[in-house]
């Protein structure tokens, strides 16, 4: 039998996606974004950094700068189409070929009874946490067909499947990016482009306090988001990008994550009226 230990495979071994990769991130400004692009760059990475706001996105290069390695800074704005285009083609010029590995991590935290929320609110949350890694896969994954490999990280959220009452919007886009996700892993495999989707519950970030959450909750939701989580940005970049790396689809990192995700697998239609019995009781 023919080990799989051979010299021939040693030298023939592809490197793993996050290693010395030509990374675009956005939502880099802070959070998850910036946490995936401090990891990259100790990967020995090269990170483009967009984010809307622009100082932010600076920062985080200036970080990575210090730490020895090559970022750039790109002010985005990822529900506009013609922006991430822009980002693509800045990126290909900034690293002198095309990027390897996309992390569309840009989000928007949207709260409220579904008859409290306008139009206007779903179309801010719909433009930012699905057309935003809508864009992002569209504009990217020509590169990656044409360099003949790639890797797309999406940045979901638990809520993407657990459904949880007065988050109608944001679960809506979640939902979406994990469908888009799971569609795009089947696709590009053959062209040996990677995908892993991200679905976590709490981590500490801005998305409260840059969000839209109604007053009843906005402080409560922040103080739980900051001081009861259980992980870190950087553990969750770490790990997100190590399952990629091993050619994993979902990162669920936290066990009250993969408990939701079991408990909606096993019986969906109990789930669901558990989860309609504790919001009526709790509300």
């Amino acid at each position: 039998m023919k080990s799989p230990f051979s010299m021939k495979s040693l030298f023939t071994r592809k490197p793993a996606p996050s290693s010395h990769a030509y990374a675009v991130v956005t939502g880099a400004g802070s959070g998850i974004g910036r946490s995936f692009a401090l990891e990259l760059a100790k990967r020995h990475g090269s990170v483009v950094c967009s984010d809307i706001n622009l100082a932010a996105a600076e920062e985080t290069v200036n970080r990575i700068r210090q730490a020895g390695a090559t970022g750039h800074a790109v002010q985005c704005d990822v529900g506009d189409a013609a922006q991430v285009k822009a980002l693509a083609e800045k990126a290909e010029t900034f690293f002198g070929q095309p990027a390897t590995l996309v992390i569309n991590n840009a989000g928007v935290g949207l709260g409220g009874r579904f008859d409290e929320l306008t139009l206007e609110d779903w179309k801010w949350c719909t433009d930012v946490n699905l057309w935003g890694v809508i864009h992002g896969c569209h504009y990217f994954v020509p590169q990656f067909k044409r360099l003949g490999r790639g890797a797309i990280i999406n940045v979901a959220s638990a809520a993407s499947y657990t459904a949880a009452p007065e988050m109608s919007a944001y679960n809506v886009t979640k939902a979406g990016v994990l469908a888009l996700s799971e569609t795009l892993s089947a696709e590009l495999k053959k062209y040996d482009i990677r995908v892993n989707v991200l679905c976590p519950t709490l981590v500490p970030t801005n998305i409260i306090k840059n969000g839209r959450i109604p007053g009843r909750y906005s402080k409560l939701a922040d103080h739980a988001l900051m001081n009861y989580a259980m992980t870190t940005s950087d553990d969750v970049a770490r790990l997100t990008l190590d399952r990629l790396d091993r050619g994993q689809l979902y990162t669920t990192p936290q066990i009250d994550a993969k408990l939701f995700w079991m408990m909606k697998r096993a019986s969906p239609a109990l789930y669901t009226r558990f989860l309609g019995l504790s919001y009526r009781l709790f509300k």
